[in-house]
This record gives structure tokens, C-alpha cells and sequence, in this order.
């Protein structure tokens, strides 16, 4: 959809400008029920920028801005648009006030107010509609081909890293502590990952899971620790790749056969970056 839109503000010499909410607006209508998020908005600007479209309007979406009526939220872009030419969305997209606003409505109000409408119809990738849940369900089961498939680039996490206990530091493996701005994750496991700091590619290991062996807390905690690294980082962005599922996360008898197992671990991560 926003190559689409790219590709037809280039024709007329136009500027194409992506609109988005945040947050999602299930979290401010339904947050029992709202997805986890597979790009927060962090993320999907750094993705928007890399597709080539300069300009992005985040809405701030909040119940006031839920009420608003569908044909008023196109006569403010309409009004703020010199001159709008054209509206590019999904088949089904709706918005406005009850979800009311629809295709059909969008081509009507587009006839009074002289902009093009155009309706991307569903993407289908082995035969299976591209969808947002489609995605996510692929990455809760660690699915990550399906994943790369129908998003057409790599699953990744873009996170900041924090400050942990710095245990990893202390058994001689310092981590990075991740506080991941997507939400949905995959199976809690060790990976062997590529990490991207500051667009210069890293390998490592990360652990996802609650750390049994050496925490009794059970939050999930997104950990890597780097391979031939030595610097501090924090409160810096890491995006990270999960390249291949190592192993399930368990619980050992003692920090010493943790010790080992980690040493393990990252053997293999070194062979694997060496293929």
C-alpha cells in the first residue's frame, strides 16, 4: 500500500505521506483484547524511512479522537492538504466514528472533494491472505520463514537497552537488556541472532524467557549477549534478527553447568557465523 502510493505521488511529481495512530487504537477502544504490536512506532518510522517516504503523520488516537465522525476526519485532510490528490488504503479499511467510514464512503466523499481513491485489494502469499494476526501467530510459533514471507523483510525487535542485575557480566557473558518496543515475541528459547547497532551488523546469542536458573522473578526478559564486544551501550537501540532456535530455556542445578551450557551456546553461534 505505500509503495503504491509512492509509486503514484512520483508520477505527478506529488509528495506521498504515510498516516498512522498511535497508539494502536484497540489499546484505547479494547485493551483487554488489543494485538501485540509487531512494529511500534519507533520501528515503523525507521521501516517507513527505509521504504523511501519521507513524511509521516502520527495521529495521536485517544477516545476523544475515536468519536470523531468519518466524514470529518477526511474534510481534516482535506482542509490540511494542499491540494490532497489521493487516498491509498486497504480493500477493507474502516475508520471513523463506529468503524462507520468504508471503501464506498471514502470513493463518495473523494467525488465532492476532487482526490482519487484507490483501494489496494488483499495480498496473498501461498495462497493465504496477508494479515497483521496472520503475522504474529507466525512469530509466536517461531515461524520465522512465514513470517519473512508475508511481511517481505526479516522479522525483527528493535529494542533500547537497559540496565540489568548484570549476572551475565559477573558468570563472565556480559548481556545486553533489552526493553523491546514490539510486542509480540517468539518462543521463549535460545537464539543465535544478528543485532544491529547503529547499522553495523553483530553477531550473538540471546536468551528469551524468565531466566530460571538464576531468577525466581517470571517476567520474560530479551537478553543477547554479543560475540567479540566490549562496549557500553546503554541506552542505546539494538534491532535484532533471530537467525536460528538453539535450544528451549531450562532450568540447570547449578550456575556451573549454566556456565557450561552458555559456553556451548556460544561455540555454536561462532560456528554458525563462520558458514
Amino acid at each position: 500500500m505505500i509503495s503504491t502510493s509512492a509509486e503514484h505521488a512520483q508520477d505527478v511529481n506529488g509528495t506521498p505521506v504515510v498516516v498512522t495512530f498511535d497508539p494502536h487504537p484497540e489499546k484505547v477502544l479494547r485493551p483487554a483484547a488489543a494485538p501485540h504490536l509487531l512494529t511500534a512506532t519507533e520501528h515503523k518510522i525507521a521501516l517507513i524511512r527505509d521504504l523511501g517516504v519521507r513524511h509521516l503523520l502520527i495521529i495521536n488516537f485517544d477516545k476523544h479522537f475515536a468519536s470523531t465522525p468519518p466524514e470529518k476526519f477526511v474534510e481534516q485532510l482535506v482542509t490540511h492538504s494542499k491540494p490532497l490528490r489521493e487516498i491509498c488504503v486497504g480493500h477493507e479499511w474502516s475508520f471513523g466514528k463506529d468503524r462507520r467510514g468504508n471503501l464506498d464512503l471514502l470513493k463518495r466523499l473523494g467525488a465532492e472533494s476532487k482526490f482519487e481513491v484507490v483501494g489496494v485489494p488483499p495480498v496473498r502469499a501461498n495462497g493465504e491472505v496477508i494479515s497483521s494476526t496472520a503475522i504474529r501467530e507466525a512469530v509466536q510459533r517461531g515461524d520465522f520463514a512465514k513470517a519473512r514471507l508475508m511481511l517481505g523483510r526479516d522479522y525483527t525487535v528493535l529494542g533500547t537497552v537497559t540496565r540489568g542485575d548484570d549476572l551475565g557480566k559477573k558468570i563472565g557473558f556480559p548481556t545486553a537488556n533489552l526493553s523491546a518496543h514490539n510486542e509480540q515475541f517468539p518462543p521463549d528459547g535460545v537464539y543465535f541472532a544478528e543485532a544491529w547497532l547503529e547499522g553495523v551488523l553483530c553477531h550473538g546469542v540471546v536468551n528469551l524467557g524468565c531466566r530460571p536458573t538464576v531468577s525466581r522473578d517470571k517476567s520474560r526478559v530479551l537478553e543477547i549477549h554479543l560475540l567479540n564486544f566490549n562496549r557500553d551501550i546503554y541506552g542505546e537501540d539494538l534491532e535484532v534478527r533471530f537467525v536460528q532456535y538453539l535450544r528451549p530455556e531450562k532450568k540447570f542445578d547449578n550456575v556451573d553447568a549454566l556456565v557450561r551450557q552458555i559456553t556451548a551456546d556460544i561455540q555454536q553461534a561462532r560456528e554458525l557465523c563462520a558458514k
